[in-house]
């Protein structure tokens, strides 16, 4: 009896210590090897999102500050870059000289500037350069001014909003209305800051006012101006989907119904006309709707297309009730046609494609001389379809990634997801042949921040900085 006590007095002693030099063992051999799965920082939908509850808009409405003056002063330039995706809203350039031949090995660097962590892209008038940036330590966005000529800060104001890096921080992109610039802010405050002071002349809290709902990785909508109804057009996805607010006041003037609920997502509103009508049409989170832009009235909506995670390119108009969607998430694209039928809208759907024949998970496609050029998600290539939807030709080896292009002076000018951009024609003729191509940032990440072209200068930037560079001249006094 005493000798079985011993044995397994010996034992409680004895296991523990070998199953804890065990464990240790095996941890210092899992060291070694390290990690059997590679890790890929920063992926949309895998980088732990938190609940949409905690995104929504701040109980505490936040109050814009007085304007902190810079050294800066405004540029000597007549050129405008209005809103998202330049004057036309088509991501397409005119009047201006593209340089194919640069000297050395990359465009001349005019200045560069640090940013918040982001996607968030500049407008530009009057030699003013205006981005909705974020203030770290203050926690606060930030509305910056800077100079065209040489990137000094004019003026910067804001508000206080606490925001946690979420795969980055912003992501939008202002619209310039007359001597305004509107911002929209990550958590849905929408701000008209004067363009030449930096003061705040109204605050709308989507959240708070129009019970919108901040959507996963924060905002990506840009807001619309409508300078042929001289209206701001929002969506907030709450009890209405869409708002149209006086510019100059923040007023409201319309609202239109939301029956389905449907919440906003990162698309922008987008105009377009049927049959004469002038309309707006917005991608939401259960499909898409058509709304009178003069009344705000819901003429249509169609749930035969929706991303079902973050839907981020725009609907693009083709003229003739048809509209180009894409998305990323295995979502491919279709082509929707709106057509009234006595005294109604319906939508139908002319094609639709594949994840593998075309797929866009962040920018907003291009139409231009009646084909579609975008980069497509299933394999990083630049691609151009014609209006069918059939391929014409892809760049082969060059990948593209999640980053934006434009067109100018009949020449694509593309970015890969380090800052690496690369000129080449548009046109349907294949194959595609680069004609120039230089990195513009060291070690660059995640340069998806749409581009802005001014005057023959490119902004442009990554998850970090924000860069001027030389790449044309204008050919006439604006653009």
């Amino acid at each position: 009896m005493r000798r079985s006590l011993t044995r397994l007095l010996r034992l409680s002693v004895i296991l523990p210590s070998c199953c804890a030099a065990a464990g240790l063992a095996a941890i210092i051999a899992w060291l070694q090897v390290g990690p059997l799965v590679p890790v890929e920082a920063r992926v949309p939908g895998l980088d732990g999102a938190p609940p949409i509850e905690s995104l929504s808009g701040a109980s505490v409405r936040p109050t814009p500050g007085e304007p902190q003056l810079g050294p800066g002063r405004p540029g000597d330039s007549s050129g405008i870059w209005p809103w998202f995706r330049g004057v036309g809203r088509d991501g397409i350039v005119p009047s201006v000289s593209i340089d194919r031949q640069w000297n050395g090995s990359r465009p001349e660097l005019l200045w560069q500037v640090p940013v918040a962590e982001g996607y968030a892209a500049p407008v530009v008038a009057q030699g003013r350069v205006f981005l909705l940036d974020y203030d770290v330590q203050g926690k606060a966005d930030v509305m910056r001014c800077l100079s065209l000529d040489d990137g000094r800060e004019i003026w910067r104001n804001g508000y206080a909003v606490e925001i946690a890096p979420n795969h980055g921080i912003t992501r939008t992109v202002p619209a310039l209305v007359g001597d305004l610039v509107i911002s929209f802010g990550p958590k849905y405050h929408v701000v008209a800051w004067e363009a030449a002071t930096g003061r705040a002349r109204w605050m709308i809290d989507l959240a708070a006012d129009h019970g919108a709902t901040v959507p996963d990785w924060y905002a990506g909508q840009c807001p619309l101006y409508d300078e042929q109804l001289d209206q701001l057009v929002l969506a907030p996805g709450g009890p209405s989907l869409l708002v149209a607010v006086d510019p100059r006041t923040g007023a409201v003037r319309w609202k239109s119904e939301n029956p389905q609920r449907w919440l906003s997502t990162h698309t922008s509103v987008v105009i377009t006309e049927i049959e004469g009508r002038r309309a707006y049409v917005y991608s939401a989170s259960g499909g898409v709707a058509l709304v009178a832009a003069d009344t705000g009235e819901l003429l249509c909506q169609t749930t035969a297309w929706r991303v079902p995670t973050a839907a981020c390119a725009s609907p693009v108009p083709l003229g003739d009730g048809r509209v180009f969607c894409s998305g990323g998430y295995d979502s491919g694209a279709a082509m929707l046609r709106f057509a009234r039928q006595g005294d109604r809208y319906v939508c139908e759907t002319l094609f639709r494609l594949k994840p593998r024949q075309f797929s866009s998970e962040q920018q907003t496609p291009i139409y231009f001389q009646g084909h579609l050029f975008g980069v497509r998600q299933f394999d990083k290539r630049l691609v151009c379809l014609d209006t069918e939807g059939n391929e014409r030709w892809n760049s082969g080896r060059e990948k593209f990634g999640a980053a934006p292009y434009l067109i100018a002076d009949g020449v694509l000018l593309a970015l890969n997801d380090r800052g690496k951009l690369t000129l080449a024609p548009a046109t349907p003729a294949g194959p595609f042949q680069p004609i120039a191509a230089a990195e513009l940032f060291e070690d660059g990440v995640d340069a998806w921040g749409p581009m802005a072209l001014v005057d023959g200068r490119l902004l442009v930037r990554d998850f970090t900085r924000l860069q001027c560079l030389r790449i044309g001249k204008s050919t006439t006094s604006s653009q």
